[in-house]
C-alpha cells in the first residue's frame, strides 16, 4: 500500500447510507493514522461529518463540475463509496492518482483498485458492504464496525430548543424518501402516539424534511394530544440534537432512523417494501416490525397492488412493541 498524505472519501448520496458507511470510514482512519482525511459530500449531508472525529475536513460539492474542481490537485487517493459511474469519473477527471471503489456501473477502467462486490455481503447490512470494499482494496478492517455518533453538546442544546423543553419525548418519523410505498399509514402513527402518550405520558414531536410537513400535519391532526411538528425546521445538527433527546423514535425506513440508531436512541422501525436485511437499523436498542408478504421486499417506490406489507402492520402491534421498548430502556 503506497504512503498517502492526503485522502478523500466520496460520501454516499443518501443520509442512511452515509451513516452505515461510518464503520468503513473509521477503518480508513485506522489504516492511515497520519494522513489528512477529508470527506467530499453533497451539501445536504456535509454537516453530518461535524460529529465524526476521524475526519479532518469536509468539502461540499453539488454536481459533477463542482466535484472535479474540489478534487483536482488536492489528494493522493480517493475512496469512492457511491456505486455510480459519475462519482468515479469525477475522481478520474480530476487526476487523483489512486482511485478506489467497487467495479460497478461499467466504471472499472476509471479505478486503480476495483474489487467486485463479494457474494458474501449481498443480502447483508450495508455496513458490511462498505467494509468489504475496503478489504477488496487491500485495507484492513476491524473486527467490530463502529457506526455510532456522539451528538455534540451544542447540537443537543439546539435540539432541546426546537423541542421547547427537556420533557420526555416520543418522536415520530412518518415520512420516507424514495416513494410512498415505504410509509406506514399516517393515521396509524397518530393512533400509536396517542396510546404511548396515554400510557407513558411522553410528549410527541414529528421529524422529517420540509416536503414531509403536510404528511406530518395530517398525523398531528389525527391525534388527540398535541404534537410538535418539526418537519422542515431542523438542519442536520438540530435534527441530531432532537433525536438525541428522544426517549423513543417510531419510524419508517429512513435517514432519521439510521441517525437515531447511531446515536443509541431506542427506536421502532416499520419496514415494508425495502430489504430489511440490507437497511435495518444497525442498533442494539432497536426493534423492527414487518409483515412477511409474498411480494416483499419489492423495493418499489409506489405499490402497484394493495400495500399489504404496510397495511398488515397493526396499531396494536406497534403500540405494544413501543411500550415494551420503553420499559426495556427505562
Amino acid at each position: 500500500m503506497p504512503e498517502l498524505r492526503r485522502l478523500v472519501v466520496r460520501a454516499p448520496n443518501w443520509l442512511g447510507d452515509a451513516v452505515l458507511s461510518l464503520g468503513a470510514l473509521r477503518d480508513v482512519r485506522r489504516n492511515f493514522p497520519e494522513a489528512r482525511i477529508e470527506v467530499l459530500a453533497r451539501p445536504s449531508l456535509a454537516e453530518l461529518y461535524g460529529a465524526v472525529a476521524e475526519v479532518d475536513g469536509v468539502r461540499e460539492a453539488a454536481g459533477f463540475r463542482a466535484e472535479v474542481a474540489s478534487l483536482r490537485g488536492a489528494f493522493d487517493a480517493a475512496l469512492v463509496f457511491p456505486n455510480s459511474f459519475g462519482s468515479a469519473l469525477a475522481a478520474w477527471t480530476a487526476g487523483v492518482p489512486e482511485r478506489w471503489g467497487y467495479a460497478t456501473d461499467a466504471r472499472a477502467g476509471l479505478l486503480t483498485r476495483r474489487p467486485r462486490v463479494p457474494r458474501a455481503v449481498r443480502g447483508e447490512s450495508q455496513v458490511y458492504y462498505y467494509r468489504a470494499m475496503l478489504a477488496g482494496c487491500g485495507l484492513s478492517v476491524s473486527a467490530l464496525p463502529d457506526v455510532t455518533l456522539r451528538c455534540p453538546d451544542a447540537w443537543r442544546a439546539l435540539g432541546l430548543e426546537r423541542l421547547g423543553g427537556d420533557d420526555r419525548w416520543l418522536g415520530l418519523n412518518p415520512g420516507a424518501f424514495y416513494g410512498a410505498a415505504k410509509r406506514w399509514l399516517p393515521e396509524r402513527f397518530a393512533a400509536v402516539a396517542d396510546i404511548v402518550h396515554r400510557h407513558r405520558g411522553l410528549q410527541v414531536a414529528i421529524v422529517g424534511g420540509a416536503a414531509e410537513r403536510p404528511l406530518a400535519d395530517a398525523v398531528a391532526a389525527a391525534m388527540r394530544v398535541p404534537a410538535r411538528n418539526l418537519c422542515g425546521e431542523t438542519r442536520l445538527p438540530e435534527l441530531l440534537g432532537v433525536l438525541s433527546a428522544l426517549s423513543l423514535l417510531i419510524t419508517n425506513d429512513s435517514g432519521p432512523m439510521h441517525l437515531a440508531a447511531a446515536l443509541g436512541v431506542p427506536l421502532l422501525a416499520i419496514f415494508g417494501p425495502t430489504d430489511w436485511r440490507e437497511t435495518a437499523p444497525f442498533a442494539e436498542r432497536g426493534r423492527l416490525v414487518r409483515e412477511p408478504v409474498y411480494c416483499a421486499p419489492c423495493k418499489l417506490r409506489e405499490c402497484p397492488v394493495d400495500h399489504a406489507c404496510m397495511r398488515r402492520v397493526t396499531v396494536e402491534r406497534v403500540a405494544a412493541e413501543a411500550l415494551a421498548l420503553l420499559d426495556d430502556s427505562a
